[in-house]
């Protein structure tokens, strides 16, 4: 691959003097292309430090929400170890009379013809 040499590039239409760069030959880089690819370099670096912010932003309200969801698990399983103790408790107190009356419903046999039973004679 062949290379020019640096050249200056005289506008006169905009009276304006820019420098082209060194490159293959058959293609020249203007002052004004190179302005506007360092417009487009300048542009995607506010483009990507414009997204980390957001980024930023966008975890930080999400850590929030994570922490106030976090705070309301910890207050379903607080709730949940309540109605545990509070059941237990309930069961510890009744099982002495709830199983008296299920002994005394099935050892109590009261001898009797159904009330559906039909005589075939």
């Amino acid at each position: 691959m062949e290379w020019d040499a640096a050249t200056v590039h005289y506008n006169a239409r905009e009276e304006t003097r820019s420098e082209a760069l060194l490159i293959p030959q058959g293609f020249l880089i203007t002052g004004k292309e190179k302005r506007l690819k360092q417009a487009k370099e300048e542009a995607m670096a506010e483009i990507n430090q414009y997204r980390m912010q957001r980024d930023k932003e966008f975890r930080l309200k999400q850590s929030k929400v994570m922490g106030s969801q976090s705070n309301l698990s910890e207050e379903v399983d607080e709730r949940t170890l309540g109605k545990i103790k509070e059941l237990n408790g309930s069961y510890n107190k009744y099982i002495e009379v709830v199983l008296k009356q299920l002994l005394n419903m099935v050892c109590d046999v009261k001898p009797g013809i159904h009330v559906n039973y039909r005589a075939t004679h």
